[in-house]
């Protein structure tokens, strides 16, 4: 299973929502490297939902109920999305100050490429996230 985390501004799509929806089409994705990071998800894969431009926190996890499709949302045909389910809210957020400062997560894709909306994560940055935000890395 490929671990990932995936951006949203929370005044657009928030985690409440999520967990409200249970169930969404992560769609808007127009950068070529997130979309191909988007390609690669397979269904069960777990992202860390992340709430950006304010919170800038890790607050929940979800997983990958539907691999990559087309995003109708893209008039040119070139971009698509994938679905997402709640699984579980990070008891603790993870905030990016946190993630920063800890030398464990200094080559994680989210410290070095700030803008990218879904990044991988790999186990041990998992592990590591889930450690500071108080959730078993099993979710």
């Amino acid at each position: 299973m490929a671990r990932w985390l995936v951006k949203s501004e929370p005044f657009k799509y928030s985690w409440d929502r999520m967990v409200a929806d249970g169930v969404t089409h992560w769609d808007g994705v127009r950068n070529h490297q997130a979309s191909n990071n988007l390609k690669a998800m397979r269904i069960g894969d777990r992202a860390f939902f992340y709430h950006s431009n304010e919170g800038l926190a890790v607050v929940g996890v979800v997983a990958v109920a539907r691999e990559y499709y087309p995003d109708p949302s893209d008039p040119a045909g070139r971009f698509g999305m994938v679905d997402v389910q709640a699984v579980a809210p990070v008891p603790v957020p993870v905030t990016l100050k946190q993630m920063k400062a800890d030398p464990a997560l200094q080559g994680m894709a989210l410290v070095r490429q700030s803008r990218l909306s879904v990044c991988p994560v790999t186990d041990e940055e998992w592990a590591v996230v889930c450690a500071l935000g108080g959730i078993d890395p099993a979710v």
